[in-house]
């Protein structure tokens, strides 16, 4: 499978900084790759997805999107790509549909019409697709001045996907959404990538939306500091454990103690184990158990994990 985006050794110095934003990194992305890009604020993401979406010029290095260079062929680069920015950028003199009618007529797919019912039944088909997703099929023909925060998200994410991009960045897409549209926007991804083969490049707060992206990569202070499968990242840093309690406390301190597992806490008593291990150690347990709590980590537990490590490094 081709490579949707290649970055090689990637700087960005802004002027007057003692030290580099983005400090020499390099990845790779695969077509239909749902690629996760964490950090802490002031990591070097916004920086590093503003660079590769041709907003921002870098320092050095070397970057391809969909096939083409950034630095020969950014026209190329737009037209293969979609952006979700953290900050709106919506023309608040239009209406929703304006912005998104523009929005294609700017992209070459449609030729300029200067009405929504102009517009050919395949345009109409998509905005209906997409605003009845995201719960906005009514307001579709206001101002955007008459919107909440949330419902001009929704609008940026309907926009960004009308010309079916290559490669689709979300730079905090569900900032302001709530629960149900954040799970229908997912579930509609999904079906995107499925479907067309769109590659997500997705930074985000929201660490439980990266669970289900096939690769990880969390930076800070402009560096690369782990990249890998969620699985890998979480089995490589997180300890995992089980919580036993019992009525009878000092007995099964004792039986713990004589267990081959580290055992911290005087009661309820955590246990440090694979999880291959839990089944057989539990039944192995003569003491009667009042309590059992068993911890499976989560992609933010390693996230914290690595960036607590960073900080007093």
């Amino acid at each position: 499978m081709a490579d949707a985006i290649v970055v090689e050794n990637l700087v960005k110095t802004y002027k007057k900084a003692t030290t580099n934003a983005v400090n020499g990194i390099s990845f790779s992305v695969k077509e239909g790759e749902f690629f996760a890009f964490l950090g802490p604020n002031g990591a070097g993401k916004t920086t590093t997805i503003s660079i590769l979406t041709t907003i921002l010029a870098k320092t050095s290095g070397k970057i391809v999107i969909g096939g083409y260079d950034v630095d020969t062929d950014q026209t190329k680069v737009r037209e293969s790509i979609g952006v979700i920015f953290q900050k709106p950028s919506l023309d608040q003199n239009l209406t929703a549909e304006e912005n998104i009618r523009f929005h294609t007529i700017l992209y070459n797919l449609y030729p300029y019409a200067p009405s929504y019912g102009m517009m050919p039944k395949d345009y109409k088909e998509k905005v209906h697709e997409l605003t009845r997703l995201l719960g906005i099929e009514k307001e579709i023909f206001q101002p955007i001045k008459s919107y909440s925060g949330g419902m001009k998200r929704k609008l940026e994410i309907i926009r960004s996907l009308m010309h079916n991009p290559k490669v689709l960045f979300l730079d905090e897409p569900t900032s302001g959404l709530d629960p149900f549209a954040r799970k229908n926007l997912w579930e509609y991804l999904q079906h995107v990538r499925e479907k067309s083969k769109t590659t997500i490049f997705l930074t985000t707060h929201y660490l439980e939306e990266a669970e289900d992206a096939d690769r990880v990569c969390i930076v800070n202070h402009g560096k690369i500091i782990t990249i890998g499968t969620p699985a890998k990242i979480k089995s490589q840093l997180i300890a995992e454990f089980v919580t036993i309690d019992a009525k009878d406390r000092q007995a099964l301190q004792k039986e713990l103690a004589k267990s081959r597992f580290e055992v911290k806490e005087t009661g309820p008593f955590v246990v440090y184990m694979k999880k291959q291990d839990i089944q057989p150690f539990l039944q192995s347990v003569k003491t009667t158990l009042t309590d059992i709590a068993i911890h499976t980590p989560s992609l933010e537990d390693a996230y914290l994990e690595i960036i607590e490590d960073e900080t007093r490094n």
